[in-house]
């Protein structure tokens, strides 16, 4: 859709702005405090606040979930100009996301670009309106920085009937919210002599009979990730995406999407406790009223003028994906960033917080105070997810600087 002019713009932002004044719940512009309150959508969906629910069917209903894709596959059809409107009326009314999922953020870009049509049809007008709720089956045990080493294998097998379908039996490793999702869109070896040509991306619902989940603990009290099983799963064969063994271009194309979705978020950089106050009050401050601790303060300093010029270039990253053809490799500078960056804010947080920030649960220590000790052990696994910070690294030294290796 063409972009439309200022008068036009105008007219849409009054409509926009009037359509959210009247649509979006008062509890819906508060921040979440709890991570119960995300709406994930999905089958097994459980809404803390039904306002949230309401809030997602409404914007659903307007295709703006998904804003920018296709009216005819639910979306809402806004052309770049239109969706930069919404975006800032939603956040002059510090809207919360009305959808959290990975068909919106990470499949759904691929399908646009590489499914068929009736494939089209099928998937995305439910991930629009949150009904299905989608995990990523890409790490396995022995493949994950060398993804392409994945040994997960997808057969042809005929049935009893004289169809046929796929038969998938392997295991995927840190495989995020496994356990509460609906569907997986999965990375599958469909052909054992070739290592990026063997590769195919299926689709399957998680309830098949053969697939298992089960959580992984992490240090931080949570069990976002999940190994997942899979024995003698049967997949109807209009489920894989692509061609067969023409999966590795699809793989790499959804890891831009989720490295500049990781990237714009900041891994949720946006905390109930800011770290300068939070200094100001356990650390003290000086006559002048600033930190007491000069080299905390400095350090402080340092990370709130490198935030802000990280926000500012995720900005310019997004404005030039939307000109152009989607993410580029450039993604993998502002993941590797976005990383390193919210690992340093979560531990200059709890270095603030002092003895209140050692707090795991129990009397004496505000859940604000807890939630923070908690999120600087989840960090960790920032340099992790979405690709490690190495593996960025060479990204961008072989297509963002154009580096080659030296024998």
């Amino acid at each position: 859709m063409a972009d439309f002019g200022a008068t036009e713009l105008d007219t849409f932002r009054a409509e926009t702005r009037a359509w959210l004044e009247a649509n979006c719940p008062p509890s819906m512009r508060t921040p979440m405090t709890d991570e119960k309150e995300a709406p994930w959508g999905g089958r097994k969906a459980e809404w803390k606040n039904p306002d949230a629910k309401l809030w997602l069917d409404r914007m659903a209903d307007k295709g703006w979930t998904a804003p920018m894709w296709p009216a005819q596959y639910g979306g809402g059809g806004l052309s770049k100009a239109q969706n930069k409107v919404l975006e800032q009326e939603l956040r002059r009314i510090k809207a919360r996301p009305a959808l959290m999922s990975f068909g919106v953020w990470m499949l759904g870009p691929v399908l646009l670009e590489y499914a068929t049509e009736e494939q089209k049809q099928r998937f995305l007008p439910g991930i629009v309106r949150g009904e299905t709720r989608w995990c990523q089956g890409y790490s396995e045990p022995g493949a994950g920085s060398d993804l392409a080493s994945l040994q997960t294998k997808c057969e042809e097998v005929k049935d009893e009937n004289g169809g046929d379908h796929w038969l998938i039996n392997g295991q995927k490793v840190w495989t995020s919210y496994a356990d509460q999702a609906d569907w997986i869109f999965c990375l599958v070896r469909t052909d054992t002599s070739k290592k990026h040509e063997g590769i195919s991306f299926v689709l399957f619902d998680m309830t098949s009979p053969g697939v298992e989940a089960r959580p992984i603990k992490l240090i931080s009290g949570s069990s976002p990730f999940c190994e997942t099983f899979f024995d003698n799963v049967k997949v109807p064969k209009e489920q894989l995406v692509g061609k067969v063994n023409g999966g590795w271009e699809i793989a790499k194309r959804l890891l831009q999407y989720e490295r500049q979705n990781i990237s714009a978020s900041g891994f949720g950089g946006n905390a109930a406790l800011d770290v300068v106050e939070a200094a100001k009050t356990h650390v003290g401050v000086d006559a002048e009223g600033r930190i007491a601790d000069g080299d905390l303060r400095a350090r402080i300093a340092a990370h709130k003028m490198d935030a802000h010029a990280f926000l500012l270039t995720v900005r310019r990253a997004e404005a030039e994906s939307k000109t152009g053809s989607g993410p580029s490799a450039a993604v993998s500078i502002i993941k590797y960033a976005a990383a390193k960056m919210n690992q340093e804010r979560t531990e200059l947080l709890v270095e603030a917080l002092g003895l209140q920030g050692l707090g795991w649960e129990g009397e004496g220590f505000t859940p604000d105070e807890i939630a923070a000790l908690r999120a600087m052990l989840r960090a960790k696994g920032n340099s992790i997810e979405g690709g490690t910070s190495e593996v960025n690294l060479n990204v961008v030294a072989k297509r963002v600087l154009g580096l080659l290796d030296h024998q």
